[in-house]
């Protein structure tokens, strides 16, 4: 059947050069392309062409999409699905069950999925960048070999080089990753964390297991986040951070130790958030973080002295702040990264 199909699309190519290549598999909807050694699908003149280099491994049971370019030495697994204007560069793979969303572009050598059981989706428009893991087997103790494990990944994320992204650790629960966040080389996201929408994550980032990240967190490089830890939206964690205890929305933290320095202002500003909003926060923030002597009234009696300010109780962004702290003190929670106390001296 090979040599059938050679001679009926007309290829120059020596038997002998067949037995140099690679052992590939690909299904009988593609035929041999004359020009540069790829296949291409049969498609309609108005769609991008498939194309598929001779030495990729493709199974016949994969699903392939329209305007798939797969470059030399990649991999796609038997239970894999491409969408539309997928682009695998050379020697990326695609293991196990996993799904791209459409236009999804592989770097070289970035891996997608495992062959672990479970299942990887990753939803369109999403960069894997060079040498990316995602979706592979977590590093946890109580996963059992066996065990269904998943990754959920939305649209328009850009995951840089060297970056590893790990499946939940058990069939349960799910590692979570939303819209348009951007994870700069050398990060990590462990097991079943969740990850909200349009983050920033600097270089060198490292989220353990459970951590769950809400909308507009910027780390900067080299921060590492306590498992089961909450950023709230709107953070900042400082270069060089261990964050051991909850971040609370809007708040920047650093240190070794992180410690709640103040409010993120540069971050809401450049966010949209509007000068009355920021000073009401400011209020509130110094409020409950500010102590002017050392025998003032407890956390608790400055939080409720915010809840119940004429004023500052109408603003919803406060309101959502003192949600945030009063969340991270629940008994699953790891209460709130140390604050420094001023005495007004």
């Amino acid at each position: 059947m090979l040599f059938l199909l050679l001679k009926r699309s007309s290829l120059r190519i020596s038997t002998s050069s067949l037995f140099l290549r690679p052992t590939r598999f690909f299904s009988s909807s593609y035929q041999l392309q004359d020009e540069g050694g790829f296949l291409s699908s049969n498609s309609s003149s108005s769609s991008k062409p498939t194309f598929i280099h001779p030495t990729a491994v493709i199974h016949p049971n994969a699903l392939i999409s329209q305007g798939v370019s797969i470059g030399p030495f990649c991999s796609v697994s038997s239970s894999a699905k491409l969408g539309d204007g997928c682009q695998l560069y050379p020697g990326s793979h695609v293991f196990g069950s996993s799904e791209l969303g459409d236009n999804c572009v592989l770097m070289t050598g970035a891996i997608v999925g495992d062959d672990c059981p479970g299942r990887t989706i990753i939803g369109s428009n999403n960069i894997i960048g060079y040498h990316a893991v995602v979706g592979v087997k977590c590093q946890d103790m109580k996963y059992k070999p066996g065990d269904e494990c998943f990754l959920e990944v939305g649209d328009n994320n850009d995951i840089r080089e060297h970056a590893s992204i790990h499946r939940s650790s058990k069939s349960t629960d799910r590692t979570v990753i939303g819209d348009s966040n951007f994870i700069m080389g050398s990060c990590h996201i462990a097991h079943d964390c969740k990850i909200g929408n349009n983050n920033i994550f600097a270089n060198n980032t490292l989220l353990a297991g459970h951590v769950e990240v809400e909308d507009y967190v910027h780390t900067a490089g080299a921060t590492i986040v306590h498992q089961f830890c909450h950023l709230g939206s709107f953070s900042f964690l400082g270069g060089g951070s261990v964050v051991s205890q909850d971040v609370p929305k809007y708040m920047m933290v650093a240190g070794e130790r992180a410690e709640i320095r103040g409010l993120n202002a540069v971050g809401l500003t450049r966010c949209g958030f509007s000068v009355a909003e920021i000073r009401s926060l400011r209020a509130a923030y110094r409020k409950i973080f500010m102590c002017v002597d050392a025998n003032d009234r407890s956390f608790e009696e400055r939080l409720a002295e915010v809840e119940q300010h004429e004023e500052l109780v109408h603003v919803p962004a406060v309101r959502a702040m003192i949600q945030s702290i009063r969340n991270s003190f629940a008994d699953d929670r790891r209460g709130i990264c140390k604050f420094r106390h001023w005495n007004g001296s």
